[in-house]
């Protein structure tokens, strides 16, 4: 397919997802990296707690925290 034909199919609100390679999409910004983190015992019980009751994993709460308290350093 010519770009001009893509264009045209897109400029006329066809839906166009299924002629493009998303298996290499990336969002900039949010490449993951490991890191090591120490935390107290009673932290990891409370966190295991608050991530049980909620049905989510340790990980999962610990990024929903902190990336909570980072929005909020900018208002």
């Amino acid at each position: 397919m010519k770009a001009n034909e893509f264009d045209t199919r897109f400029d006329n609100g066809e839906d166009i997802t299924n002629l493009l390679d998303l298996s290499q999409v990336t969002h900039p910004g949010y490449k993951q990296t490991s890191i090591d983190v120490d935390f107290p015992i009673w932290m990891l019980e409370a966190l295991d707690q608050e991530a049980k009751r909620l049905g989510v994993t340790r990980q999962a709460i610990i990024k929903v925290w902190i990336a909570d308290r980072l929005a909020n350093l900018s208002h």
